[in-house]
């Protein structure tokens, strides 16, 4: 035996000994360990980690493992999840979630296009298998909760970064009302794609060109507004040219929101109709079941869906009889029609797209990745180094007959409903270098993308876009426009400026209301002091602000009034609130608001700060908040009213306070040029452990917009490095 042979063998038996367990080698042990001695690890004062390889797939080897490292929890739960397994760890009420998934996700197809995946991505798949199952391997004491061996071809199931990604907007409750026993009629106006989210799950991203910049750099904001805690905080190095820094998904080998050392990229949730449904018009017969299109009567393709789900007293298991036809899975009913999905499921291409743009350095690159038009719920704010800022649109857009309304079901026996290719890069509402110098998007229209540069709305479909402008953007346009010597410090206090601009045509409507009110009358009369504190706003939030505790909570209080209204046609609920209401409905929801903080905080002059809470007390996905723990005043608000700085905040079960849960959850501040200087925060903090000092370190700084310095080059690490070691080690 060789030397080397007998250091294996020892460290080899160390580690069985270590571990308690008298188990045999493992078969895939030689090649985890070969992997492990090629990778460093390098834990920086803020716990993060900083892996090199010379290779991309042992840089993911790597990665996989610190990410365990951190939240194997989190992990294992976004799989469980992508591949239709939660019932197996959560339960029956999981079931449908489940189904919807498999509706999609099928391990034999999936294996399949690994197998067929090019070298390259198939390394890497087999290097972000190979790091989890070693984490696992050589942390005994962390019992998964069903993925006790993960396989390559999972990461296929889990291949776009996005929180919740096209599938999440199958509505459940239709899937279970179809395939669960129940009438499958359904009410016309239970659609199955969801509208926008109001709360607040979007995402702010700005790029500033060189002519606006202090220093003749371009400069970019990357400002997710996601759950807390869905993305860790990572930097990656290969000899391969892999050097990107930013937000990971956990569970995925990819940098999703970040940047590399000459250029970086911003995803914010989009609005575009790339989703569509068609009415099947279906017969039965005795081998199944046919649908018509044009002159044909094609099979519908049926087959059976197991779904094992948890029980107390053990595992048990729902079959499911479910159709499928060339447009997609059949997922619901309308006017006794089924009604099928399609949507974009190119799981290989998407995972190339993911990647490859990681390592894209200039604008033509970048493009290239963006040509495989996958990434198909988000826009793209891009800035690189060579003084390029652009906006690129919606990158998946499938090209349809404009004389049909794509924002409900079509005919699915229409030929001409078929889609027709998928709408290319230039057909796109994008901005490339606009002589404005700015380029942003706050999850609304691309037609403010860049003031007067912005694409024209008349030259596009209307499925191009179906979000409209949104007080983020008009908050957005007011801190860009005439912006000269933009510094990394004004990037930043543009991203956390106080505004709230929607109350700036809702607070005078309100207090229009009270000055066309008869001075007796006694509600009138009864808020007096709490108008005159809203005269006096300046419309500008804050943790000792009195009047912003009053205005979210009266927005809040008209916003649930109204909501439903059945004549609100075609206006925004902002609209409406401002100019539909009548006086009295804006007074009375004043006082209930007033009511309401008096009730839960013994006055309704209760400072912002003493309502808005970061709380983290635990390491649970879904955290439990107590009034009576520790928890950090963070004065900016709902996307809602227009802050960019998100905090999505409500009281829970046996709160009073306001806790978030959701918003800024990674903010970064990034200058390209000759070197990358950055800063960044990140909610919270990088470790899912309680017990970890990184489990909270960061809250101060995510509370206020402290942002900390990157270090993105081996001598910033200098005096800043914790800890450096191999995995396994």
């Amino acid at each position: 035996m060789s030397a080397r042979f007998n250091y294996a063998g020892l460290v080899l038996v160390g580690m069985l000994a270590a571990c308690g367990t008298g188990s045999p080698e493992h078969p895939d042990l030689e090649r985890w360990e070969a992997r492990a001695s090629n990778v460093t690890i390098i834990r920086d004062d803020w716990g993060i980690p900083h892996i090199s390889a010379k290779t991309d797939a042992d840089v993911v080897f790597g990665l996989m493992y610190a990410q365990a490292e951190d939240d194997f929890n989190r992990i294992e739960t976004n799989y469980l999840n992508a591949m239709g397994r939660l019932a197996e760890a959560e339960g029956e009420g999981e079931i449908y979630r489940d189904l919807r998934m498999k509706l999609f996700i099928d391990p034999d197809s999936l294996r399949a296009k690994y197998a067929a995946s090019p070298e390259w991505l198939r390394s890497l798949m087999d290097a972000f298998a190979d790091g989890l199952n070693y984490y696992l391997h050589t942390h005994p004491e962390v019992k998964p909760r069903v993925i006790a061996r993960f396989e390559p071809w999972m990461a296929l199931s889990f291949s776009e970064g996005s929180i919740g990604g096209d599938i999440e907007r199958v509505s459940l409750r239709e899937l279970e009302a179809f395939y669960g026993g129940q009438p499958a009629q359904v009410a016309a106006a239970h659609r199955t794609i969801a509208p926008p989210d109001n709360e607040p799950r979007g995402s702010n991203g700005i790029a500033i060109a060189p002519k606006n910049s202090a220093s003749g750099r371009s400069m970019l904001l990357i400002n997710p507004h996601t759950s807390f805690f869905f993305r860790a905080e990572v930097h990656v190095t290969s000899e391969e040219g892999l050097n990107a820094y930013g937000a990971v998904t956990w569970g995925q080998f990819f940098v999703y929101q970040g940047f590399n050392d000459r250029a970086g990229w911003m995803h914010t949730s989009s609005g575009v109709d790339n989703i569509d449904e068609y009415l099947l018009t279906t017969t039965s017969t005795a081998d199944g079941h046919t649908y018509r299109f044009g002159n044909e009567e094609r099979p519908v393709t049926s087959r059976t869906i197991k779904v094992p789900y948890k029980t107390s007293t053990g595992m048990a298991e729902r079959s499911f009889t479910v159709h499928r036809t060339h447009h997609g899975p059949v997922v619901r009913a309308q006017d006794g029609k089924w009604v099928a999905v399609r949507l974009m499921e190119e799981p290989v291409k998407a995972l190339s797209q993911s990647y490859g743009r990681t390592k894209a350095r200039n604008l033509q690159q970048f493009r290239q990745t963006m040509e495989l038009h996958t990434n198909s719920s988000n826009n793209t704010v891009y800035a690189d180094a060579d003084g390029n800022i652009a906006y690129f649109h919606a990158n998946f857009v499938p090209r349809r007959d404009t004389r049909f309304d794509w924002s409900r079901p079509v005919d699915g026996s229409n030929p001409a409903t078929e889609w027709q290719g998928i709408h290319s890069i230039d057909e796109s509402p994008n901005v490339f270098n606009p002589s404005i110098g700015w380029v942003y998007n706050t999850n609304n229209w691309p037609y403010s993308a860049a003031g007067p540069d912005s694409p024209r709305r008349d030259r596009f479909p209307a499925y191009m876009e179906t979000y409209p402008e949104n007080p983020r953007g008009i908050n957005a346009i007011r801190q860009l426009t005439g912006r000269r010597n933009v510094t990394l410090d004004t990037l930043i206090a543009i991203a956390y400026n106080r505004s709230m601009p929607a109350f700036d045509d809702l607070i005078p409507a309100l207090l229009s209301a009270a000055d066309g009110t008869p001075a007796s009358d006694p509600l009138k009369t009864r808020l007096a002091e709490q108008l005159d504190s809203l005269r006096r706003w300046d419309r500008q939030w804050g943790v000792a602000s009195v009047p912003t505790s009053l205005a979210v909570f009266w927005g809040e209080e008209l916003w649930q009034r109204v909501i439903n209204a059945t004549d609100r046609g075609n206006l925004s609920v902002y609209e409406y609130m401002a100019g539909r209401t009548s006086p009295a409905a804006r007074l009375e929801a004043l006082a209930a608001a007033s009511d309401k903080l008096a009730a839960d905080f013994g006055t309704w002059k209760t400072p912002w700060g003493e309502i808005n809470r970061f709380q983290r007390i635990t390491g649970d996905i879904v955290h439990p908040f107590d009034d009576a723990s520790p928890s950090i005043p963070v004065g900016f608000t709902s996307g809602r009213w227009g802050s960019l700085a998100v905090f999505g905040a409500r009281a829970y079960p046996g709160t009073k306070k306001w806790y978030g849960t959701s918003g800024n959850s990674f903010v970064a501040a990034v200058e390209f040029g000759d070197s990358v200087r950055a800063r960044a925060i990140t909610a919270g903090g990088q470790s899912g452990h309680p017990s970890s000092p990184h489990f909270g370190d960061q809250a101060e700084r995510y509370s206020t917009g402290t942002l900390r310095e990157v270090y993105f080059y081996p001598d910033q690490l200098v005096g800043r490095t914790k800890r450096t070691y191999r995995p396994g080690k």
